[in-house]
């Protein structure tokens, strides 16, 4: 069973929600998820998940960063302007935010002894380690096709950027041209080698880390979560080679079934919470 929440955070934007497992809130630990870069909460795999970890017993919280593109209550990218005006920092906070508002019993009434997993896909990933750095809640990391680069753009774009105040990108799967302000690279320019600074961020991670990525990715090359690992604890951090996947694990949008990658990203996904987080 899934439940659908509204949370209204400190600047008075509104982040969608649905739980999964809410009959495991009170005495079962915790694991929420954050989205990528043109993703969303009931995007391909994402619902699925919700329903996987739930079953196992977790009580799982998955939510739309207020800018992603996607207005409240809606599943489409019908709130483009939002999107435009998004930056790092605020998906950084409203992260943060999620991670407390379950802590404060924003959900209802938990135990203090209950634990937080974070998982992240993709740019959620690098924003999950970015709130790993400084947020004591979470026990334990996970990130799947992480980048590790939050500059991903050349001298030619900039500079265009800079010139026309926008840059804009297609949604290969709905075909809309999706306008993106020169906020967000000005958040990455001014906070990159301070609060946006992964390898800063893993440097204060000092808990359990699983990474997992695809060889085949060709929207992350495999290269960023190496650099990831070799910026993280060693003696903590595990790296998970998916040999042939891409960067969604072969699933699309909408959901169809599952697939042999994304099986394999759920079980050991699993396996690295029995270990660390159940423990």
């Amino acid at each position: 069973m899934s439940q659908n929440y509204v949370y209204t955070s400190s600047k008075n934007f509104e982040l969608d929600i649905t739980t999964y497992g809410n009959t495991n809130l009170k005495n079962s630990n915790c694991i929420i998820f954050a989205h990528g870069f043109k993703g969303f909460k009931d995007w391909g795999f994402i619902p699925y998940f919700g329903k996987y970890f739930s079953d196992k017993g977790y009580f799982v919280i998955t939510f739309n960063f207020s800018h992603n593109g996607v207005a409240t209550g809606s599943k489409d990218f019908d709130d483009l302007d939002k999107f435009a005006n998004n930056t790092l920092s605020l998906e950084k906070e409203e992260l943060n935010e999620i991670i407390n508002a379950y802590k404060n019993g924003f959900f209802g009434e938990i135990n203090s002894t209950n634990k937080i997993g974070l998982v992240g896909h993709s740019r959620g990933g690098a924003i999950s380690i970015l709130a790993s750095g400084s947020n004591e809640n979470i026990d334990v990391l996970v990130t799947w096709a992480a980048i590790s680069k939050l500059d991903r753009f050349t001298d030619r774009q900039k500079i265009e950027w800079k010139a026309n105040g926008f840059f804009e990108v297609l949604n290969s799967r709905t075909n809309q041209i999706m306008r993106i302000n020169i906020n967000l690279l000005n958040d990455i320019e001014n906070f990159g080698s301070t609060k946006l600074n992964l390898k800063t961020a893993l440097s204060n991670f000092n808990k359990p880390y699983l990474i997992i990525h695809g060889d085949q990715d060709l929207t992350v090359p495999f290269d960023e979560a190496e650099d990831i690992y070799f910026w993280s604890d060693k003696s903590l951090t595990e790296l998970y080679k998916i040999k042939g996947a891409g960067h969604t694990f072969d699933i699309k949008h909408p959901f169809e079934s599952i697939t042999n990658a994304f099986n394999l990203v759920l079980e050991k996904t699993n396996s690295f919470f029995q270990n660390h987080l159940q423990s």
